[in-house]
């Protein structure tokens, strides 16, 4: 196990028993190239100069892991840091991407020190409460105590059959296409806000955008350069956007069968979020759109045959509880609750324990307790749980939340749900950092 001084940000290297790699330790600057390109070569990837500019203005060297075996790196994470949307409330997150072992090294324990050294660093040195992820396989990360939080709902849409309800409100603003300069600050403006009010939504800076709207040629395969539709109030202030690009196709008998592929849809109202539809609608010579969005997208019920929606989900956002007082004391809860939880954690025994949940309007309090248990469960259930998703509820059908005082189950499920379903836009595409 990693001490305070092997951590990320610490000085000295955490060995590593049975690795030729010898210890963990961030890497320097000389090193990120090959560091950064040796994760994207596990998943089958390049990176150009101009994705490694992207990655390293995003990337704090103090934050990253990277096992060596002599001079080349063989294994590597790295955490950074976000600001996440939660139901009530906005946390710091530390944003786990850029994980990767290299096939020559693999089952030698690499993955699993370098999980260990990043949650033992943020509970240590008082770090981030939350860790989030997107895993490349659903089977990988539950054993660290991160559960799956978040699902993106993949939309494929018939283009030629998206008729909308004749009572649907598609406001007095405008929808226009621009370029990337001018869209921009618009995009910016519009998604900050939009954020604020769904869980599962990090923030963005400068360094976040770049990646996000990196426009690489070699990225796009057959499709067209990105698209920028911005929706304007009839004031003149934007309130939602659609990236979108094309690619076209024709089928055995000459006829168009190409598809929109839809990036990232925002918007601040239902207005502006139907006129981006009915724009996106409007495409000619495309038979289908393709998005990913919410479980609970609002598309299907715009439209007079909301068949012509097919819908199907994947797990996205897996989040993992650094310090559970804090996490369960930062969120906001839908009913008033007084809850005894029992936590089993052996990945991060800080966290193992009996807590007390209070739960009011004004906020919630989290603390050790030596009350009888009420409910008995994982790390990685409370992460599921955690941005009101997941419910409690499920996770004892699946045998994996224990009651143990009736009633309790029930209240609890419903006080982690949200209002909505929490969701990670930008789907598998877009990541962490």
């Amino acid at each position: 196990m990693a001490t305070a001084s092997d951590s990320p940000t610490g000085t000295r290297a955490a060995p590593l028993a049975g690795s030729p790699a010898g210890s963990l330790r961030p890497v320097t600057e000389d090193e990120f190239p090959r560091w950064a390109r040796m994760i994207a070569d596990t998943y089958g990837a390049d990176r150009t100069e101009a994705e490694l500019a992207d990655q390293r203005a995003a990337t704090d060297l103090a934050r990253t892991l990277a096992a060596f075996d002599g001079t080349e790196p063989v294994a590597g994470a790295s955490l950074y840091p976000r600001q996440l949307t939660v139901p009530g409330a906005i946390l710091p997150v530390a944003g786990v991407a850029s994980v990767g072992v290299a096939p020559t090294h693999r089952r030698r324990g690499l993955l699993t020190a370098m999980m260990r050294a990043q949650l033992t660093a943020l509970h240590e040195q008082g770090g981030e409460p939350l860790a989030a992820l997107r895993p490349t396989e659903g089977g990988i990360y539950g054993r660290y105590g991160y559960g799956p939080a978040t699902q993106g709902n993949r939309l494929r849409c018939d283009r030629r059959a998206l008729r909308f309800r004749p009572d649907t409100d598609f406001g007095d603003g405008e929808v226009g296409l621009l370029d990337a300069a001018r869209a921009r600050p618009l995009l910016a403006r519009v998604y900050d806000r939009a954020r604020r009010t769904r869980p599962g939504w990090p923030d963005r800076q400068e360094c976040h955008w770049r990646v996000r709207l990196a426009d690489h040629p070699h990225r796009r395969g057959a499709a067209t350069a990105l698209r920028y539709a911005v929706h304007l109030a009839a004031d003149g202030s934007p309130t939602g956007y659609a990236l979108y690009r094309h690619r076209p196709a024709t089928d055995a008998s000459g006829e168009p069968s190409g598809l929109v592929e839809v990036a990232e849809l925002a918007a601040l109202d239902r207005r502006s979020y139907a006129a981006l539809w009915r724009f996106l609608a409007g495409l000619d010579l495309m038979a289908w759109i393709e998005y990913e969005g919410a479980l609970d997208e609002a598309l299907p019920h715009l439209l007079a045959e909301p068949r012509a929606v097919r819908q199907a989900p994947v797990d996205r956002l897996w989040v993992r509880l650094a310090d559970l007082p804090r996490a369960l004391a930062g969120r906001r809860y839908t009913l008033p609750l007084d809850l005894v939880l029992e936590v089993e954690d052996e990945f991060c025994p800080w966290n193992q324990g009996r807590y007390r949940l209070v739960a009011e309007e004004a906020g919630a309090a989290c603390e050790r307790t030596r009350d009888p248990a009420e409910l008995r469960l994982t790390a990685a259930e409370l992460g599921a749980a955690f941005l009101g998703g997941t419910t409690l509820a499920a996770l004892a059908a699946a045998g994996r939340v224990e009651e143990l005082r009736p009633g309790a189950l029930a209240r609890a499920s419903a006080a982690f749900r949200g209002e909505r379903e929490p969701w990670y836009p930008g789907g598998w595409a877009f990541p962490l950092y």
